[in-house]
């Protein structure tokens, strides 16, 4: 299968427009900057085409109902705030929002003993609003896997404002068995290690699940990776609610994932349903919380190759478990 074209579209904005909206964030304050991300919506509608479809199509999905304008519109507008938000964010501004956790109690026990967890998120919501968790765990370590080369300018800015976080990046654009082994040790410091997996890379090996009445291919690679290293599986959603408030919900998902390898197909496929069931039950709760702004169904129905990370991970399986830690 032709893996989706959104990691070949243009950096919404440019270098000069992010750099722009976070001076004024950091300067002006975020009611200013709030101000100023109607015109930019407005631009963005006007320019973007190919998002204003996806925008569209995704919410007749999930809303069931004949969409206008004005739902694409401020589909766009709340992916702006929460990418304004991220600057207060990881700048520690917390005061500024109204965040409530939920789920955390056997997140935070896994940490206590000194257990590292795999967190599974999607483009759904803030990732960032993790960092609420500082509240209550000042020391907790976190680990995110993020390609540098997506979205550069992007990640430039919040390695300026947040340099501990920036450090502790797991480069997604290395080869696999380098991630394998970084996330591997990420998880023996007891850390959590926060991956996004409901977009598929090209060359990804994928499964198909349904969600919002239609088949979609998941990469299968974080599972494959969950069931290597043996470390629980929590999925995470940062659901911005209106004005400055999100719900951070937590939801254990697997204490150990065991994939057997004559039931690998039947396992996996088992798992991916029931992420793309808790995904969907969340993307009708916070409708306009969709941030994957390309043609995210209408991919061709065939099979796709092992991208590098599954075929590193496919070899580990076909020795001793966990294969990978046992690979210095």
């Amino acid at each position: 299968m032709n893996a989706p074209d959104w990691k070949q579209r243009p950096e919404g904005g440019g270098r000069f427009a992010i750099g722009l909206i976070a001076g004024i964030a950091r300067h002006g304050g975020r009611g200013i900057a709030r101000l100023c991300l109607y015109p930019i919506t407005v631009y963005f509608f006007c320019i973007r085409g190919s998002e204003r479809r996806a925008s569209r199509d995704y919410l007749g999905r999930v809303l069931g109902r004949r969409v206008g304008a004005l739902d694409v519109a401020r589909h766009i507008h709340t992916f702006a705030v929460t990418i304004l938000d991220r600057v207060f964010l990881l700048a520690g501004r917390m005061n500024l929002f109204d965040i409530h956790a939920h789920g955390t109690e056997q997140l935070l026990t896994l940490l206590d003993q000194g257990r590292g967890v795999l967190i599974f998120g999607s483009h759904l919501g803030s990732f960032d609003a993790l960092r609420a968790l500082a509240r209550q765990r000042p020391g907790l370590k976190l680990r995110v896997l993020l390609d540098r080369s997506h979205n550069a300018a992007i990640t430039d800015l919040l390695a300026e404002l947040d340099p501990a976080l920036a450090a502790g990046i797991i480069d997604a654009g290395q080869d696999g068995p380098s991630i394998v082994l970084a996330i591997q040790q990420a998880l023996e410091e007891g850390a959590m290690v926060a991956l996004l997996v409901d977009r598929e890379r090209p060359g990804d090996t994928t499964m198909a699940a349904p969600l919002l009445g239609a088949e979609v291919r998941f990469p299968t690679a974080p599972w494959l990776l969950a069931g290597i290293l043996k470390a629980p599986v929590m999925l995470a959603f940062g659901l911005y609610r209106g004005r400055n408030r999100y719900d951070l919900l937590f939801e254990p998902f697997e204490e150990t994932v065991d994939i057997p390898r004559a039931r690998r197909a039947e396992v996996l496929s088992a798992l991916i349903h029931r992420y793309a069931s808790r995904l969907e039950h969340h993307l009708r709760s916070a409708p306009y919380n969709w941030f994957n702004f390309y043609d995210f169904w209408h991919s061709e129905d065939l099979e796709s190759a092992p991208s590098t990370a599954v075929r590193s991970v496919d070899r580990d399986r076909q020795h001793d478990e966990p294969g990978a830690g046992q690979r210095r």
